[in-house]
C-alpha cells in the first residue's frame, strides 16, 4: 500500500534528509511489488510550497527516487506511490498542490465520474488523472467555501464521498507552512501519531525513523533539541508513544504544535469496499508490501 509521512516542528524550521528508496533490493526481496512514485513536498522560508517527485517508470527513475534529499522546512509531507488509478505520470504522484497547500493519500474511491460532476468547474484544479487529486478538489473547494477553514473544508468533502461514492479508504495527510492536519477513515489502513518530544523518547536522540520493506527513511538531527508531531502510516521507530489514530479521527497540529483531534466521521461509509471488489491493479496497490 502506499506509504504516508507527516511532519511538523512548526514554527521552527528543521533540516532534515529524506531516503523515499533504498538502493536497488537483493535478489530474495526482488518478488515483492516495486513503488510507483516517490514524492516529498516542504516549504521555503517565505512559506512557498515546493515539490519533488518522480514517477518511476524507468531505472533511472529509481536512481532519482533514491538521491537523498536534504531540506529545510517547518512541515514536510512525503509519500510512496502504489498506483491504483492513473499511469505513470509526474501529474499523478503525490504530494499534490493546491492553493498553496501539499495533500497525499492513502486509498481507493470510486464512480470518479460522479464526483467529478460534483465538482463542476472546480475540476479545473485536477491536472492529472487520479481519485486522489480529485478527492483534494472537493477539499479545497470547500475550504474556500469555509473561509480557509481547512478542516472545515476536509470533514464536508470526506462526508460527502463516504455518503455517496463506493470507498476503500481515504486517509490523507494536508500540509501548510504552519499546519499539519490527517484524517484516518475508515479502519482500512493503519495511521500513526507521535507526539515527539525534544531528543525523542530518550531524551537526548536525534530523529532516524525508517519504514519496512526498503521503503522511506528520514533523519534530522536539528530534532535532537526541538519537538515534533509525526505522522506516518506505520510505526517508525522504537517509540512508544505512537498512537493509531481512531477510525473517522481529524488530527491537527497547529503552529507551537497545538494538538486537537475529533472524530469526524464517526459513521462507516455508505459503500464500503473491501479488496474483492475493487479491479486488480487497485487491489494490488492496497495490500501491505
Amino acid at each position: 500500500m502506499c506509504r504516508l509521512f507527516g511532519m511538523s516542528s512548526s514554527p521552527r524550521r528543521t533540516h532534515a534528509t529524506f531516503w523515499l528508496l533504498d538502493a536497488p533490493d537483493s535478489l530474495s526481496d526482488q518478488s515483492r511489488r516495486e513503488p510507483d512514485g516517490t514524492g516529498l513536498g516542504f516549504f521555503d522560508a517565505d512559506g512557498s510550497p515546493c515539490l519533488r517527485k518522480a514517477p518511476i517508470a524507468a531505472y533511472e527513475d529509481r536512481c532519482f527516487a533514491a538521491e537523498a534529499r536534504q531540506v529545510e522546512s517547518t512541515t514536510f509531507l512525503a509519500h510512496i506511490r502504489f498506483a491504483s488509478t492513473g499511469g505513470l505520470k509526474r501529474r499523478n504522484t503525490h504530494p499534490f498542490e493546491q492553493d498553496g497547500r501539499l495533500f497525499a493519500h492513502n486509498g481507493v474511491l470510486e464512480n470518479l465520474s460522479e464526483l467529478d460532476a460534483e465538482l463542476g468547474p472546480d475540476i479545473a484544479l485536477v491536472h492529472g488523472d487520479t481519485d486522489s487529486e480529485r478527492f483534494f478538489a472537493l477539499i479545497t473547494r470547500e475550504i474556500r467555501a469555509h473561509g480557509g477553514d481547512v478542516a472545515g473544508g476536509i470533514v464536508p468533502a470526506a462526508r460527502w464521498i463516504a455518503d455517496r461514492l463506493p470507498v476503500y479508504s481515504l486517509n490523507l495527510i494536508l500540509t501548510t507552512a504552519d499546519g499539519l492536519w490527517a484524517l484516518r477513515y475508515p479502519d482500512t489502513h493503519t495511521l500513526y501519531v507521535l507526539e515527539r518530544r525534544r531528543g525523542g523518547h530518550h531524551g537526548d536522540r536525534h530523529l532516524d525513523h525508517s519504514g519496512t520493506a526498503g521503503h522511506m527513511r528520514v533523519h534530522s538531527r536539528a530534532l535532537t533539541g526541538e519537538p515534533a508531531v509525526v505522522v506516518a502510516s506505520e510505526r517508525m521507530d522504537d517509540n512508544p508513544a505512537w498512537r493509531l489514530m481512531e477510525p473517522g479521527e481529524l488530527f491537527h497540529a497547529g503552529p507551537d504544535l497545538h494538538i486537537t483531534r475529533t472524530v469526524a466521521l464517526p459513521h462507516e461509509p455508505h459503500h464500503r469496499l473491501t479488496l474483492k471488489d475493487l479491479r486488480p491493479e487497485a487491489a494490488a496497490s492496497q495490500q501491505t508490501v
